[in-house]
């Protein structure tokens, strides 16, 4: 660790990383458990599949509106008493949207905890760097594992919890706020814990001169506006699948407990892949083929929704989750396109603000499509054509370019 790096107090590290991972535990539930339980809240609310679809269209939009305020909010009062924020606004959220009595109430505090999610996923890589410098990887493995555990439990126990505690759909998603009530437990543990380190880091560091490639404006850069829109579309296709997967499934005739499981089939998929794809991405110079591999996996299980949706249930969902592996392969792109941190921390600004962007009129254009046609076909259709542009934009985005190229080296204030 750096010398000047304040240490942790004794016993903190541990409990540090035990917050963030229960921080990461938490930054999916709230979609996920909606996902599996959307029919019974449109039923009860008296939504029309507009409204079902702007819902489902929300976490996108938070994402890109919200995630770019977190850095700023963190430079002034420090990373640890955002997350605080961000946890009590997702427990604040998933109690008091259970407890809405019309559409837009529940809209309303969706997006209070949507948008204490967007913060979290923003800063916990801040806070990897900022505690554990000399354990990034392992940190970072531990809390993304974390991410993808709490969407695909979630999604798979959620409708039978739900039936186990009465079945009214109320219950069923403030269950959820516990988790966040014990992360917000212990994060305020270890804001106060940490208060003299924290304060010690706020401090402005002397500025040194350093030589770094003039990029320009990433709006004029290729390279960032083909990973933006490679990251816009699997983005797209992930929040659809999130938000209508487990009502496509029960439409066609699944048993809704069992739609609700291979929500977290899709989900759990992407486990093992958020390790192993980027081990498999940084080998290569171009990274058409992992995209490839993932787009057809991706065409396969459409086609097999529309040909045999019940019968081959279980494997549709296990190729939507391969093909979801884009998510964490576009992750690791944005480190992968740039030379240096000034690059990679652009890229990712713009990378992910534009493509979150992109991904907001998915869900919403599904729920538009089936309410208009009183059918799957045209959405899962719409998905298919996302998963193309998604593999046509990934090849583009894989290619062996970096975002610093033909830039010239000037030197700035660091």
């Amino acid at each position: 660790m750096d010398p000047k790096h304040p240490a942790l107090p004794r016993g903190f590290s541990a409990l540090l990383l035990i917050a963030m991972i229960l921080a990461a535990v938490n930054l999916r539930p709230a979609v996920t458990s909606l996902g599996a339980l959307l029919d019974p809240v449109i039923e009860d609310l008296s939504m029309n599949g507009f409204i079902a679809g702007i819902i489902t269209g929300v976490p996108p939009l938070c994402f890109a509106i919200l995630g770019p305020l977190a850095p700023r909010l963190a430079s002034k009062r420090g990373p640890e008493l955002v997350v605080v924020g961000a946890m009590l606004a997702i427990l604040c959220g998933l109690v008091l949207r259970s407890l809405a009595p019309n559409t837009w109430v529940f809209f309303i505090f969706t997006a209070l905890a949507l948008a204490g999610i967007a913060v979290g996923n923003i800063l916990m890589p801040v806070l990897v760097k900022r505690w554990f410098p000399t354990k990034i990887g392992l940190v970072t493995g531990s809390y993304t594992t974390a991410v993808a555990l709490g969407a695909s439990v979630v999604a798979a126990i959620a409708v039978p919890v739900n039936d186990a505690i009465g079945g009214a759909w109320r219950g069923g998603l403030a269950l959820w706020a516990i988790p966040a009530l014990i992360a917000t437990l212990i994060w305020v543990v270890v804001y106060f814990g940490l208060r003299n380190q924290i304060t010690e880091l706020q401090m402005p560091a002397p500025k040194t001169h350093v030589l770094a490639p003039a990029m320009g404006p990433m709006s004029r850069n290729s390279t960032a506006w083909w990973i933006a829109l490679f990251f816009g579309a699997q983005s797209t296709v992930a929040y659809i699948l999130m938000g209508w997967a487990p009502k496509i499934f029960t439409d066609f005739g699944v048993d809704p407990a069992y739609a609700g499981a291979l929500l977290g089939v899709i989900l759990g998929v992407g486990v093992p892949l958020s390790f192993i794809m980027p081990a498999l991405a940084a080998k290569f110079s171009h990274q058409g083929p992992l995209v490839i591999i993932n787009g057809i996996a991706g065409i396969v299980a459409v086609a097999g929704l529309l040909i045999a949706p019940v019968q081959g249930a279980f494997i549709w969902a296990v190729l939507l989750g391969i093909c979801g592996s884009s998510f964490p392969l576009a992750l690791t792109m944005i480190g992968l396109k740039a030379h240096t941190a000034a690059g990679v921390s652009k890229l990712s600004t713009f990378g992910q603000s534009i493509g979150y962007l992109i991904a907001i009129p998915g869900p919403f254009l599904v729920g538009a499509l089936h309410e208009t046609t009183d059918s799957w076909t045209l959405p899962i259709l719409l998905i298919a054509g996302l998963i193309l542009f998604q593999t046509f934009t990934g090849i583009m985005a894989g290619r062996p370019r970096f975002v610093e190229d033909h830039g010239v080296a000037t030197r700035v204030d660091a």
